[in-house]
């Protein structure tokens, strides 16, 4: 939902570029932002002419990771998809001149949808539930089914060794976001709990999956999807930021997590599915089932170390808002939840890591 502008962008200068650059959208332009897409700030704009666009701009100020906010990957992406199989929004135009708006954006299509922030889709029919859930599945299967090199993203990333950079990366983003510090309160993000105990866990060889190489969302869940507005499909995936080529299992444990989570998190920020929210809904034994139809891949032997790193990953996520809160590149009050449910995933994350020690030694003995 757009609400109110929080991070106030410069509009004659905006609407001097669109004037130039896309003349359909009519000006004077009304500008409001969304409350999602923290990461990158997220605007609303409505055309003169009454049709709604969207754009999507980097953060202002000093950002600790140089790897995050990557607006110009989104676009490309995105762009790649225009003519495919994948529900993605139509892409206008992407702007790096930053005497416009301060930093790099791009504009695209308003979809006019519905963004399910609850995974439980409570408010809706059991058989409706179901079906928007098995759509989740199609769409992201429809993603993995992408041949690179005919959509121009073969140079997208690199063709192996996904997890092993994602660990180097995240750990790199997690020691920089915690010497992050408050300039009035003088408070510290600090460092992740157990942080080199679940690296040496992540990185040792004889569990960490197999390699697999195909085009990833890097942020695949319900509510970065737009569904139809009276049909259980599928319309938009959004947040692209840190699409590239990887390992599938990664945007799977993504999508899965409300289920993965079930009743250990229960915080809004983190929404997981109770025994209540999983009526109607399939289960996941079915899902996966269905997944691997679809993609001819079967994850279930590696599920469960994807499901740790996928914690791992949220937690450093959850730590990445929290340094943003404190410097004011966030600041919304989801982002303050987020920031507050970061101690909460660290402790789920490590106790997951050690539940899997204790199967893979008692599956030795």
């Amino acid at each position: 939902m757009a609400e109110a502008v929080r991070q106030p962008i410069n509009q004659a200068r905006l609407e001097a570029y669109l004037s130039k650059n896309l003349p359909e959208v009519t000006t004077p332009i009304h500008i409001k932002q969304f409350k999602f897409g923290q990461s990158n700030p997220t605007y609303q704009l409505t055309a003169r002419s009454g049709i709604k666009y969207v754009l999507r701009k980097k953060p202002p100020g000093q950002l600790v990771s140089s790897t995050a906010h990557q607006v110009k990957r989104e676009y490309q992406v995105l762009h790649a998809l225009q003519n495919t199989d994948v529900p993605v929004p139509k892409v206008y135009c992407y702007c790096d001149d930053e005497r416009v708006l301060g930093t790099p954006f791009y504009v695209m299509e308003y979809l006019d949808g519905r963004i399910m922030e609850d995974p439980g889709l409570s408010n809706l029919k059991s058989s409706e539930r179901h079906e928007m859930w098995y759509d989740a599945f199609r769409s992201l299967s429809k993603l993995h089914r992408i041949n690179v090199v005919d959509v121009g993203l073969q140079d997208f990333g690199k063709p192996s060794g996904f997890f092993d950079r994602q660990i180097k990366t995240l750990a790199t983003i997690s020691q920089a976001q915690a010497t992050v510090q408050d300039q009035e309160t003088k408070e510290i993000i600090g460092s992740i709990p157990h942080l080199h105990e679940m690296l040496s866990y992540f990185s040792d060889k004889v569990t960490q999956p197999r390699d697999r190489n195909t085009l990833i969302h890097g942020d695949f869940k319900i509510d970065n999807l737009v569904f139809h507005r009276t049909e259980p499909r599928v319309i938009g995936i959004l947040d692209w930021e840190m699409s590239t080529l990887g390992h599938p299992l990664s945007d799977l444990v993504n999508l899965i997590a409300p289920y993965t989570f079930g009743n250990q998190l229960s915080c809004k920020v983190l929404p997981s599915l109770t025994t209540d929210a999983l009526l109607g809904l399939p289960s996941l034994k079915e899902l996966i089932k269905y997944f691997t139809t679809l993609t001819g891949w079967d994850p279930t032997p590696d599920l469960m170390w994807g499901v740790a790193f996928g914690r791992f990953r949220t937690t450093v996520i959850l730590q990445g808002i929290a340094s943003r809160y404190l410097l004011g590149q966030a600041t919304s009050l989801l982002a303050q939840e987020n920031a507050r449910a970061r101690h909460v995933v660290a402790d789920i994350t490590w106790e997951q890591i050690l539940a899997n020690k204790s199967i893979k030694i008692k599956s030795s003995l």
